[in-house]
């Protein structure tokens, strides 16, 4: 029996199970029972499964380790020069000298570095939103391809199931002086063929399982059953897509917060233009017969005679330059692959609404009457195997197009930069 699990909100399209969801009760009178299983108790659902990727995927709580780290260099940038003690001491007065330098940072040096370091964490946060949004799409997509995959399992067994009722019926009417022995070997080999397709289909199965395992954080072999099926989910219209990747493409906004940043530079490139100055005090020793005990005061600064950073300050303005054209390019781009990815969705739902309202329907009139037909010795055995083939045929189709508009509402997604709200 092959069902395809689904909810009522599932059902916008109309009723995928009329074709995916066939049961045949027996040979002879060949019924055909449609129908619908709610998903068993624990079943994860899509939401559920991106609850645990957020918790648990690996990729993200890398990521998501790059925020102390760029924490820890707002409290570098906001260290403050240390001053220096120096002693000295000569053959000539006088002999010994204590003197303590303080440096002094002009032009807002650590105000900017700390500027910068805070743009910095604002940019790494957005680059671990936009993993996130990439992990989150990647499980939609692994999801839905274990529930096609398990689709397919049922779909495939549900064949086997056809092609032993119909090599049995062969065999029957071979017993019986019907049909040839012939018969009973085509039907023997088209058995075989289903029993294959069985095997590759489980084999899909356990392999569409580990990849979701994998983005889940845990280990491939993970048992999991899932609540979900492939019925239709709620589409925005493109004006709302197009708004939502200008609002919260993540794409975007790294590059808004990589602009910050660089601002960020160069003001520090700028602030570094300025020389710093280091003024210090300090006593003297052992200077007799002149005196006991003296005192000196130093000023030092950098004089910008070879070096003047502005070399620096042009790099920086570049590369802010730089970003903000790709920032243009990059929304241009952002746009366009968001018409694209709605017009390839807007193809597959209607394509699997084509399928779901024709196709699916004439395919459970055509396996009824082909069964009947062989079992009423109406028809020969070649005509029911061609009957079952194209059904079957229909039926996988239905199945591609069922996951091609998950796959295409997980491009939009991409597109967009963020999950669909």
């Amino acid at each position: 029996m092959v069902r395809l699990s689904r909810r009522p909100s599932e059902r916008r399209f109309g009723d995928l199970v009329t074709g995916i969801m066939i049961a045949v009760a027996s040979t002879t009178a060949g019924t055909v029972l449609a129908g619908q299983q709610a998903p068993a108790g624990g079943a994860l659902t899509l939401a559920a499964a991106e609850a645990r990727a957020l918790a648990n995927n690996p990729t993200i709580i890398a990521a998501r380790l790059q925020r102390p780290v760029d924490e820890a260099g707002v409290r570098v940038a906001g260290e403050r020069p240390n001053p220096d003690l120096s002693f000295d001491a000569t053959r000539q007065t006088p002999r010994d000298a204590l003197t303590l330098t303080v440096p002094f940072e002009l032009g807002g040096k650590r105000g900017r570095r700390v500027a910068l370091a805070r743009a910095t964490v604002a940019a790494g946060e957005a680059a671990v939103t936009q993993t996130i949004a990439q992990v989150l799409n990647d499980v939609r997509r692994a999801y839905f391809q274990v529930v096609a995959a398990d689709a397919r399992v049922t779909l495939a067994e549900g064949a086997q199931g056809l092609a032993q009722r119909a090599r049995d019926a062969a065999q029957a009417r071979f017993s019986a002086g019907e049909v040839p022995g012939s018969d009973v070997t085509q039907a023997d080999l088209a058995l075989a063929d289903a029993e294959d397709d069985t095997t590759d289909a489980h084999g899909d199965a356990t392999a569409s399982r580990a990849d979701l395992n994998t983005l889940l954080g845990q280990p491939a072999s993970t048992p999991i059953l899932l609540a979900d099926g492939l019925g239709a989910s709620p589409v925005p219209t493109l004006s709302e897509a197009l708004d939502q990747a200008n609002q919260v493409n993540s794409d975007l906004t790294v590059l808004d917060r990589q602009i910050a940043a660089q601002a960020a530079r160069v003001n520090v490139a700028q602030s570094q233009r300025i020389p710093d100055v280091s003024a210090g005090a300090g006593v003297t020793f052992n200077a007799r017969p002149d005196f006991g005990t003296g005192w000196n005061v130093t000023f030092d600064a950098t004089l910008p005679l070879f070096t003047s950073h502005q070399a620096g300050v042009t790099v920086e303005t570049a590369e802010l330059a730089h970003l903000r054209a790709e920032r243009t390019a990059r929304a241009l781009a952002i746009a366009g692959d968001v018409e694209a990815a709605y017009a390839r969705l807007s193809s597959a739902r209607a394509r699997l609404q084509q399928l779901q309202t024709r196709s699916l329907p004439l395919s459970v009139q055509v396996e009824q009457n082909a069964q009947g037909a062989y079992a009423a010795g109406e028809k020969g055995l070649t005509d029911l195997l061609e009957a079952l083939q194209q059904v079957r045929d229909i039926r996988l189709k239905a199945l591609q197009s069922s996951l091609d508009f998950q796959l295409a509402l997980a491009d939009l997604e991409q597109a967009i930069g963020a999950p669909i709200r």
